[in-house]
């Protein structure tokens, strides 16, 4: 069981997320923009942050850059979870220290094991 901040605007979005992470009784805390994720994960520490790129206010590489620039959340692992595919948004994102990039539509049985993955590495 892991303790997760999920970014997501798009309601649908977020309760497949809700439903995914339940089938391993993950924990989380939701934010349906940039600025409260960001917020989320500083007070939270969570063990992983599932970002969306397209949000209002501080879009998901912000809230990324922003994560991995300051030493008290730089070891957060960090998943963006993207409708946004293009080569270049992955380039940056690894470019800013992002741990996975996973595309939508996205497996159910990936996202887990993505989520196990990050947060093993970072143990």
């Amino acid at each position: 069981m892991a303790n997760l901040v999920i970014a997501e605007d798009a309601p649908h979005m977020l309760r497949l997320l809700e439903m995914t992470l339940r089938k391993k009784a993950h924990q989380w805390t939701s934010a349906n923009n940039g600025d409260a994720a960001l917020e989320a994960i500083r007070s939270n520490k969570p063990d992983a942050a599932i970002l969306d790129i397209m949000m209002p206010g501080l879009n998901g590489l912000e809230v990324l850059k922003e994560i991995k620039s300051h030493p008290d959340t730089a070891n957060i692992p960090v998943i963006i979870l993207t409708a946004r595919s293009h080569l270049l948004t992955k380039q940056e994102a690894i470019d800013s220290g992002v741990d996975a990039f996973l595309t939508k539509p996205f497996s159910p049985t990936e996202l887990l094991a993505t989520i196990d993955r990050v947060i093993a590495e970072k143990s």
